[in-house]
């Protein structure tokens, strides 16, 4: 009988968190269920680091990650097909006409909105950036959560599907926003705090509709969903800091 796996350290979470969220060459220490949790938890820190490294230098660490699953998930939606006929088309290598046009749409929405940030100061421009980012991995952090079933029973989906605590989702959700608020407030005042945080709501409430959906579609979430999750959630939270 093998000895119980220790508490993964939250070392051990970064690791996970940066070794499948970001391209960055960081080895994952440990491949399991409660690295998995910390690893979702941390979520978060890793999309700080990509909207830091982003706010210098316009080019996302996760781009082709993240926009590959977007596609994939757009022409697995689009298919029309069964569950499981969809999730095969997911895993092909090809992009098809739904994942082109979701692509196409999604990379002129986020130049565009990042366009209209930065002419207003770089300031502007460079936050945006980094919320975008928080928020796209604050989507997975909840997409994480218990109660949200993988769709296969293998891969990144099946190991992170249902490993963060609602609750604890919930925490880590209100402890980001304070922090956001926080320091937009001191960047941009009273009203450039409210108006960073509503940004973060409308990502994280344009992914959960977007997650609802592929759960009722596809049974249950992959890697590709989660891909998928994060550049929908920083697409609606540049859209939304447009905006007003």
């Amino acid at each position: 009988m093998s000895a119980p796996r220790s508490t993964p350290t939250a070392a051990d979470g970064i690791r996970f968190a940066f070794g499948t969220l970001t391209a960055l060459p960081v080895r994952v220490t440990r491949w399991d269920r409660e690295a998995a949790r910390a690893g979702m938890l941390a979520a978060p820190l890793a999309g700080l680091v990509v909207g830091l490294c982003a706010a210098a230098v316009p080019a996302a660490l996760t781009r082709g990650l993240h926009l590959d699953g977007l596609a994939d998930t757009a022409d697995g939606l689009g298919s029309a097909k069964p569950a499981e006929d969809a999730l095969r088309i997911m895993k092909q290598s090809d992009i098809g006409p739904f994942g082109v046009i979701t692509l196409l749409l999604v990379l002129l929405t986020q130049v565009a909105a990042l366009t209209e940030l930065y002419d207003e100061g770089w300031a502007y421009g460079a936050v945006a950036g980094t919320l975008a980012a928080v928020t796209a991995r604050l989507a997975l952090t909840l997409a994480a959560r218990t109660g949200v079933p993988p769709a296969r029973p293998d891969g990144l989906g099946a190991t992170v599907a249902g490993s963060v605590p609602p609750r604890t989702a919930l925490l880590t959700a209100l402890l980001v926003a304070a922090v956001s608020a926080a320091a937009c407030g001191g960047l941009f005042g009273a009203y450039g705090a409210l108006h960073h945080t509503l940004a973060l709501a409308a990502g994280l409430g344009t992914a959960q509709l977007l997650l609802t959906h592929c759960v009722r579609r596809f049974g249950g979430v992959t890697g590709d969903v989660f891909g998928g999750l994060a550049e929908t959630a920083a697409t609606a939270a540049l859209v939304a800091l447009t905006l007003g």
